[in-house]
């Protein structure tokens, strides 16, 4: 993602916590992207782009 962050720290957390939610929403909603350790990764990194992306659009306004 281009443009200013929120930091290094800051975005790390954000995206851990993206992480988690899409997780969490993904086993809530029965969505499944894939199997094993992969679909936990294409899931956490959904999560995590998902949040920071979100977050600097409402940071932008």
């Amino acid at each position: 993602m281009q443009g200013s962050g929120f930091g290094l720290l800051s975005d790390i957390i954000i995206g851990i916590v993206g992480a988690v939610v899409c997780g969490y929403l993904f086993g809530l909603t029965g969505i499944s992207a894939g199997g094993g350790l992969i679909g936990s990764i294409v899931s956490a990194t959904l999560g995590a782009i998902a949040l920071l992306f979100l977050l600097r659009l409402v940071k932008r306004a």
